[in-house]
């Protein structure tokens, strides 16, 4: 009988760990498996930067701790940088259920000739839905009013027509991204009635004549838009995209919207652009240092709205998260190569080596 496969379950209090045994068994029935499991802290405890990687949860020894001598890890949070790498050298695939591996050095793994897989889509129906959560909250003022209320003041004068709030049907809408979280916010805004931009310039053009959307320039977006929402990657590309400069040329009275990533913007110029009113109202889920500290301008600037990065925080995204990845090591285990492989080059140089995965 072959040996069985040894692998780790790293997970936390969000995807815990039992939670990828029972996904990687149910996609690889008959595999013998032999499981540890790790339980990191998150998100009881923030992530952060742990080594050489960025959004990790748990430390290089507790991981490489759990890791043992096992050759398939399944993990959420946990650091896995060059040390740990380096140090793990049973270990031939990381299977991360996340967006993208941010908490895996790559560039040491694709050395290692490690695979590195991702969960794309894993949370974006969830992040979808909150955006257009955060969005309607700041339109129509509902947690201000709520907060006032429970203070003992009826904020009767919203229904003044200065104060009054904006509806999404017949309303322009920015969206600043159009992969598979921006596409579902564009679907719900046009069965609201909205006008939707879309600025991305790797969106498929035909894909979206088809689903209703006009592609843009962000200038001409954020020109045009009384409400912008980002749901871009953050690339050298795309940090800071809003800045100083291009968020003038925003409508007065326009709503920002961020639930994709703090980098994504400059948050200097926006406490004074909510003072002054050209920006009316401004939602966020993630910021440029988070949690953001006590002193921060953006909790004394007027209309803001703020969550603690809560954007992907469903019991379906943990399950379909964990679903996911599985699927992509049991793809590994069967000697094929996974659908979602971030660094597919180490299937390429093993090929030329006259190698390849282990079944």
């Amino acid at each position: 009988m072959k040996d069985a496969i040894r692998v780790l379950a790293s997970g936390d209090h969000f995807i815990a760990p039992q939670l990828f045994v029972e996904a990687l068994q149910k996609a690889a029935p008959g595999t013998a498996l032999e499981f540890r499991t790790q339980t990191t802290p998150w998100p009881h405890t923030p992530f952060g930067p742990v080594g050489n990687v960025k959004e990790a949860s748990g430390t290089e020894d507790e991981l490489l701790e759990a890791l043992g001598d096992a050759e398939v890890a399944l993990v959420q949070m946990a650091p896995f940088t060059d040390r740990v790498i380096r140090e793990a050298p049973n270990l031939k695939l990381i299977a991360v259920a996340r967006g993208g591996p941010v908490n895996v050095d790559v560039a040491a793994a694709t050395r290692a000739g490690i695979p590195v897989t991702f969960t794309p889509g894993r949370n974006a129906a969830a992040a979808a839905e909150f955006a257009l959560g955060l969005m309607l909250a700041a339109l129509r003022r509902i947690p201000a009013s709520d907060a006032e209320l429970k203070k003992g003041a009826w904020r009767g004068d919203y229904y003044a027509i200065d104060n009054a709030g904006i509806e999404l049907d017949g309303t322009t809408v920015g969206l600043v991204g159009y992969g598979a979280i921006g596409a579902i916010v564009a679907r719900v805004l046009r069965a609201f009635g909205s006008t939707v931009l879309v600025a991305d310039p790797y969106a498929d053009p035909a894909r979206a004549a088809a689903d209703g959307v006009e592609l843009v320039a962000l200038e001409e977006l954020l020109r045009r838009s009384s409400v912008v929402s980002l749901h871009a990657r953050v690339t050298p590309e795309t940090r800071h995209m809003l800045n100083a400069d291009n968020l003038k040329l925003l409508p007065k009275g326009a709503v920002l919207v961020n639930s994709a990533r703090g980098e994504l913007m400059d948050y200097g110029p926006l406490p004074a652009l909510l003072e002054s009113g050209h920006l009316g109202a401004l939602a966020l889920d993630v910021y440029d240092v988070e949690p953001p500290p006590g002193d921060w301008p953006l909790h004394r600037a007027p209309n803001v709205i703020t969550t603690p990065h809560l954007a992907g925080a469903t019991r379906q995204t943990a399950d379909r998260a964990a679903a996911i990845t599985a699927a992509q090591a049991a793809a590994y285990l069967r000697g094929e190569r996974p659908e979602f492989v971030v660094n597919p080059e180490v299937f390429e140089a093993a090929k030329s080596a006259g190698g390849g995965q282990q079944s």
